[in-house]
């Protein structure tokens, strides 16, 4: 079975991170796994300290630097298993029905993530991850995963609330009209109302391209209406979605778009930073 898989770190959306993967898979009805990375950059596998150490140093103090160093690792490993713990308590307590795995890795997440892509269907992240927390460029790990992970990517703020509504931002590129052929026909957002958003001018073609998605969603039992919209971007969308409160922004990651730009680039910091609700980055 194919799983959503949930990104647990020591970050503050840890638990949301677990409940936002767990409504997933329930509405997928995939199973659900929980993953801890522990990071290689921080707590290597084994070090390598004699490079640091000059010429005629003792021994002992090599051998102390290295127990030291296993010490941390052992405990990011040891905290890693407690934060898996609670996220699986978390999520059993709310829908014991679902199965839940839990998985440690030690490596780098992107790594880990594209060994299990072939039996991965979500991958579920933390909006503000734990580097964020400690003062970190945000957006610099996220935006390497969403230029090579080939799986969808739901992106979730800190706190869970099960979305009710979506805003797909469309821009009649390929790669957002294969993103309205798939919401169209997951079960993931079955039966939620979608809210098509075009930012351009008001021209035949893009009203065409809208109406086509709208269809496309109505014909699988959605509740989906068009909007077009002048203005920049990334502010006309984030005004509409706060307007008509939708709860979940729906964009797709690749091609050379407008939208696109938004994900990878300068921008990605900024609309990390602001965004309060989920974002599903289609693949």
């Amino acid at each position: 079975m194919e799983n959503v898989i949930a990104c647990i770190d020591g970050s503050s959306a840890a638990i949301s991170v677990s409940r936002y993967a767990a409504w997933a898979a329930q509405r997928m009805g995939a199973a659900l796994t929980l993953l801890h990375v522990l990071d290689e950059n921080r707590y290597p596998a084994k070090s390598e300290l004699s490079g640091n150490i000059g010429l005629g140093s003792q021994e002992a103090l090599l051998d102390e630097l290295a127990e030291l160093d296993e010490k941390r690792a052992k405990l990011a490993l040891q905290q890693g298993h407690l934060m898996l713990d609670k996220a699986h308590n978390s999520v059993a307590e709310e829908i014991p029905q679902i199965a839940i795995n839990s998985r440690q890795r030690h490596g780098q997440l992107v790594d880990t993530l594209l060994d299990i892509e072939p039996e991965t269907r979500l991958t579920v992240l933390g909006l503000h991850g734990e580097e964020h927390e400690q003062g970190d460029h945000i957006g610099s790990q996220l935006e390497t995963i969403l230029r090579r992970v080939h799986r969808p990517v739901l992106l979730v703020p800190d706190n869970f609330n099960a979305p009710s509504s979506v805003l797909l931002a469309f821009d009649n590129s390929e790669t957002t009209r294969k993103g309205v052929q798939m919401v169209a026909a997951s079960p993931l957002l079955k039966g939620l109302p979608v809210h098509v958003v075009m930012v351009g001018a008001a021209s035949d073609d893009h009203h065409s391209a809208l109406q086509w998605a709208v269809e496309t969603l109505q014909q699988q039992g959605h509740d989906a209406k068009a909007e077009l919209l002048a203005g920049d971007v990334e502010a006309s969308i984030h005004q509409y979605q706060q307007q008509h409160q939708l709860d979940l922004l729906v964009m797709g990651a690749y091609g050379h778009s407008r939208i696109r730009q938004l994900l990878v680039g300068s921008t990605t910091t900024k609309m990390l930073e602001t965004s309060a609700s989920p974002l599903l980055v289609l693949r």
